[in-house]
């Protein structure tokens, strides 16, 4: 189990990122235990469209793009390359306003253009530099960090009747239904399930060299992420909903308010154990989303790909990942010094969630074809989650869609 142990656990932590963590204290804070049933059923989605990139990335030995290329042909391949790159690129941007938002907590607004340059150095060298096993292992301690908010929850004491009524037995019709409340819900889904997560599994899974006769553990690898990352948003959400809404604080305009949260934990020094909780989760999800992007652009253009390899051997896979990191890198340095990076890290999960449904149908059509995954094509059950996850994000994208038009026609 550990010698598979790997993909699935850095991809489902990666998710509680900058984007992450700021989306699970909102929610706790503005609703309390309320949308707790919603992250629930996307946890649901998350494990069935993980394991769909475990199961082909073991049946075929190749990464998501490349089967993509493959298979629907160079147009179709690049659109799908332009969704994921603006997805990335969206959060990436999002992770270095996390970093940024860790120095002015303590260093003021001018603190993003020292702190940022550092982040990306130390992005680019851990990875450009370190083998896939070394790299690896980096991700997964840097995931044991999360466990922070597990501690302090149970500290402050978690009210299990209320969590576990509000996860399982929502009252869907007592909820404040509203335009708010739906940006919520999308920021939640796009947060949980990134488009990035899909290809870097897939393409960890093929670097690792794991095939069906290790499928059984590698699936364990991705329930056992996904649960796992789960868990600690679950933790964050009622940590939060404890300690800022039961306060009045109901919404999050700096990552100094998330850092109450934690202060049962820490005392005075909650400020400094959120600041490298924050800083962690950014640093880690500001190598694997642009190593998505990487394994994504080289495999759909044919190109060899891959960890541990000079870079004058692979110019595009690294080249890709050092552009996405410049790129946002310079956009948070360059920002207006006081530009709200809460509400660019929130937007960023909206982004994802629009684009979401684009990369779950290709997906979904390569693993139903039986010439690619033959006996091991998608169940019924499978399909059923997986295409109900797919049409909620798209219907609610469109309907953020549909009110932003309809807001900017009819001002109030």
């Amino acid at each position: 189990m550990l010698s598979v142990l790997g993909p699935g656990v850095i991809s489902a932590a990666a998710g509680n990122d900058a984007g992450g963590i700021t989306t699970f204290s909102q929610v706790g804070a503005t609703y309390g235990f309320t949308l707790l049933w919603c992250l629930a059923l996307v946890t649901v989605g998350l494990i069935v469209v993980q394991e769909m990139c475990t199961r082909m990335g073991a049946v075929t030995g190749k990464g998501l793009a490349d089967l993509i290329r493959e298979n629907f042909g160079l147009k179709v391949t690049m659109f799908a390359m332009i969704v994921l790159l603006i997805a990335n690129f969206a959060i990436t941007v999002s992770e270095f306003a996390g970093i940024a938002a860790v120095g002015e907590m303590f260093l003021g607004h001018s603190a993003r253009k020292i702190i940022v340059p550092v982040a990306m150095l130390l992005v680019w060298g851990v990875v450009s530099r370190g083998s896939y096993q070394k790299i690896e292992r980096v991700f997964l301690i840097a995931s044991l960090i999360f466990l922070t908010y597990i501690v302090t929850a149970l500290k402050i004491g978690v009210p299990w009747g209320q969590v576990l009524h509000a996860t399982f037995l929502p009252p869907l019709s007592k909820l404040p239904w509203s335009g708010d409340l739906i940006v919520m819900i999308v920021t939640l889904i796009g947060t949980t399930i990134s488009p990035y997560m899909q290809f870097y599994q897939q393409s960890a899974v093929r670097d690792k060299g794991i095939s069906m006769k290790d499928y059984a553990l590698a699936k364990w690898d991705t329930i056992l992420g996904c649960m796992l990352s789960s868990i600690v948003a679950m933790f964050i959400v009622v940590t939060c909903a404890q300690e800022l809404h039961t306060a009045g604080i109901t919404q999050i305009d700096s990552a100094g308010q998330v850092a109450i949260a934690l202060q049962p934990l820490a005392g005075k020094y909650a400020s400094i154990l959120f600041a490298f909780g924050l800083l962690n989760a950014s640093l880690m999800a500001a190598m694997v989303v642009p190593l998505s992007s990487a394994y994504a652009v080289t495999e759909s253009l044919g190109w060899e790909s891959g960890l541990g390899r000079r870079i004058r051997e692979l110019p595009l896979f690294y080249g890709t990942y050092g552009a996405l990191i410049l790129l946002s890198g310079l956009l948070i340095m360059f920002l207006p010094a006081h530009s709200n990076l809460i509400q660019i890290i929130l937007n960023a999960q909206i982004v994802n969630c629009a684009l979401l449904p684009v990369e779950l149908i290709l997906m979904l059509i390569l693993i139903n074809r039986r010439r690619i995954m033959g006996r091991y094509k998608n169940t019924i059950g499978m399909n059923v989650v997986a295409w109900t996850t797919t049409a909620i994000a798209a219907s609610l994208s469109l309907f953020l869609l549909v009110r932003q038009i309809w807001t900017a026609i009819h001002p109030a």
